[in-house]
């Protein structure tokens, strides 16, 4: 059966009727319906009859008297404390602890109240200040019932606030920093993740000045790409500027911008940005000039043609003009060539020129491969494969491309078998580095021609019969040049004897002439290590010397500096991970090679926002009836306050006495015991019969 209590305080009344609460009312409306009758017949014991109808009615509902003996519970009042990073800017850490002891002192002198405290930092991963998060878990671990007021001590950047919890008592924020602060920064608006080289591509930039500052007015902009040196131009505060941007050199670009940092402002951790993009080629622009046909040739075509990255142009001689048929030279092709557009007005469009086994025979011009030899001086790119023409007469190294070449030939053709093997350098240089890995289990196929030559400049990386030369970089003013010193290569790619990596090594090639710098023989790189945290970082350090590198000095955001010596990872590799201490641009540098690289955004989001203010925290305090006061102006007094009356005012803030209690005893007594209950209704029903017979017989007959 159903029950029910009423409360008088300490004190309530419980009911557990003898009977279905749907018969107490029937019988209820059975007792109204009698009285009604009563009534309209006049009876003077009406109320009487009323009377003892009620004491049944009780007597069913078996009321008891239950009285609990309650122990006060002493009040909490929650004192959250923010001690992420912008809270150490300029004088707040001396507000915090000047208020948290001021608090402290106010709430222990008062009575029956506990104070209850609560410290946190920033958020894993760049999250910000998360306030709402440290209050939520501050009312889980105590009862809500007791929370008679919560005080947060914070600058007001919270990155929480769609957390913030239903709180049971008023919520207060004391303000550190001063109304006097300001602070510029530098915000990257807008910035692709990839860009095409040669091709133009806008950032957007602004300069803001916060707080109390002067609006308007002109700032320094330095801009640096990678480790460049830096340019730096005036530009208008507060307004978005849009830059345009041609990245340099394919991979990953590092655009490094900053602004000076000013008088008395509060920090310079948000003064800088990095942009990070990477750099693509549209097409590759591949020239390819064949001297005669060979079987090696439709391999490099068909290499080239396979990737469609690649824009091929094949320049080929089908006929030498020394075949005695009568055709003149001129039209030894099925369609006029356009050598001069090619090799005149178009050449600084290729990225990169092959040289298959072609001989001087008067199809181009000399003045046409002293354009060659300009275009690598000026940057441009050539891969001569030679075949045995390169050691005759009509030799390459006869024109005036013979002043790139690192090469020169003996007029020796060594034709035997031999298995290409790297050079000691080789297996250091990245363009040939790892490649023994790709070999099949017997090793690479077999070559059966090697054109003596000499090196004169450059790398060797590669060697054939009698550790003769068979590949040789070098670099030559801006460009670069590369040699392969024999016409066998195709074998590889037909897969004779296992084959070798052609392809691969002929991408590196195109790649290291090309400039890409995760194949430059001395280099530095830094990269985030996701796998193990998103601020660790793996420094690699690449080089061709055989002497270690020196140690590495790390540069942080905060302006400290740590050396570190890079364990030996492999030939001419060195490398580690190094686990960040902190958000922000990190500077690497060792000897004249240096690298920047942002762990996270270079201005943490503590810091995207250092003025302290309230208001974004204000729709959160006011259904509370807290209030926002900064510490500046003295930290305000403690009182006590009713429940749903404001509880700030000015030098003061209020908490709410919630009055909770422990019961440590219960008693349970019936009302009256059942024999008393039936005294009670007899006398009642007893007493309405002798009223109405008393006046049956006193009226008239």
């Amino acid at each position: 059966m159903m029950s029910g209590a009423i409360g008088f305080g300490a004190a309530s009344l419980l009911f557990d009727p003898l009977v279905g609460w749907p018969v107490l009312y029937m019988l209820a409306a059975l007792a109204t319906l009698g009285l009604g009758l009563a009534l309209w017949r006049g009876l003077n014991g009406a109320w009487l009859r009323v009377a003892s109808a009620l004491v049944l009615l009780a007597a069913l509902a078996n009321p008891s008297l239950q009285r609990e003996d309650r122990a006060p519970l002493s009040d909490i009042v929650l004192l959250v404390v923010d001690e992420s990073s912008s809270q150490t800017l300029a004088n707040r850490q001396v507000q915090t602890a000047e208020a948290v002891a001021r608090i402290t002192q106010a709430v222990q002198a008062l009575p029956n109240t506990e104070l209850r405290v609560l410290r946190f930092q920033d958020g894993a991963e760049d999250a910000g200040s998360l306030a709402m998060t440290a209050v939520a878990e501050a009312l889980a671990a105590e009862p809500r019932a007791r929370i008679a007021g919560a005080i947060l001590v914070s600058d007001g950047r919270i990155h929480d606030l769609d957390l913030a919890p239903a709180l049971p008592a008023p919520l207060h924020l004391l303000l550190t920093g001063r109304a006097t602060d300001w602070d510029r920064r530098l915000i990257v608006k807008n910035a692709p993740a990839f860009a095409i080289l040669n091709e133009e591509v806008r950032l957007t930039l602004r300069i803001d000045d916060d707080g109390a500052a002067e609006k308007g007015g002109e700032a320094d902009l330095t801009i640096s790409v990678d480790d460049g040196p830096a340019q730096t131009y005036r530009i208008p505060v507060g307004q978005d500027i849009d830059l345009p941007v041609k990245l340099p050199h394919g991979g990953m670009n590092v655009l490094q911008f900053s602004t000076p940092v000013q008088a008395d402002e509060l920090t310079d951790r948000n003064n800088a940005a990095v942009v990070q993009i990477n750099g693509v080629r549209d097409r590759l622009r591949v020239l390819l000039v064949s001297g005669e046909p060979h079987a090696g040739e439709r391999v490099w075509r068909n290499l080239l043609k396979s990737d469609a990255s690649v824009d091929l142009v094949h320049f080929t001689i089908l006929r030498p003009p020394e075949k005695q048929d009568g055709i003149p030279v001129s039209e030894l092709s099925l369609i006029a060539f356009p050598t001069r557009e090619l090799f005149v007005e178009k050449i600084k469009e290729f990225d990169l020129i092959i040289f298959d086994r072609y001989r001087m025979r008067g199809i181009l011009p000399m003045s046409y491969l002293e354009n060659v030899a300009n275009y690598v001086k000026e940057g441009g790119t050539v891969l001569v494969a030679a075949g045995p023409e390169f050691g005759a007469v009509d030799s390459l190294w006869r024109s005036p491309l013979a002043e790139v070449l690192p090469v020169e030939p003996t007029a020796r053709v060594i034709s035997e078998g031999f298995r290409p093997k790297l050079t000691d350098l080789g297996k250091q240089h990245p363009v040939t580095e790892g490649l023994e890995a790709l070999a099949p289990k017997e090793g690479w196929g077999r070559w059966f021609r090697l054109v003596e030559v000499k090196p004169i400049a450059g790398q060797v990386v590669m060697s054939g019969p009698g550790d003769r030369p068979l590949l040789v970089l070098d670099r030559v003013g801006e460009g670069r040049v590369a040699v392969l010193a024999s016409d066998q290569a195709w074998l590889w790619g037909r897969g004779f004897e296992g084959g070798g990596p052609q392809l691969e090594l002929l991408r590196r090639l195109a790649h290291w002439m090309l400039k890409e710098p995760e194949l430059e023989e001395e280099a530095l790189t830094a990269a985030i290590n996701g796998a193990v945290s998103a601020q660790t970082l793996t420094i690699t350090r690449r080089t061709i010397s055989p002497d270690p590198p020196a140690p590495l000095t790390i540069t942080g955001p905060d302006g400290t500096k740590t050396e570190l010596t890079l364990p030996k990872a492999g030939p001419g590799r060195y490398q580690t991970d190094w686990l960040a201490p902190a958000m922000g641009l990190y500077r690497l540098e060792q000897g004249d090679l240096t690298r920047v690289v942002a762990v996270g955004p270079p201005a943490p989001k503590e810091f995207e926002q250092t003025i302290a203010s309230g208001d974004a925290l204000a729709p959160v305090i006011a259904p509370t009836n807290g209030g926002i006061q900064r510490i500046e102006d003295g930290v305000p007094d403690i009182r006590t306050v009713r429940d749903g009356r404001p509880a700030s005012g000015r030098g003061w803030i209020g908490i709410t006495p919630r009055g909770a209690y422990v019961t440590q005893d219960v008693t349970v007594a019936p009302v009256l015991p059942a024999w008393a209950w039936l005294v009670l209704a007899t006398l009642m029903a007893v007493s309405a019969w002798l009223v109405e017979g008393r006046k049956t017989t006193r009226s008239p007959a």
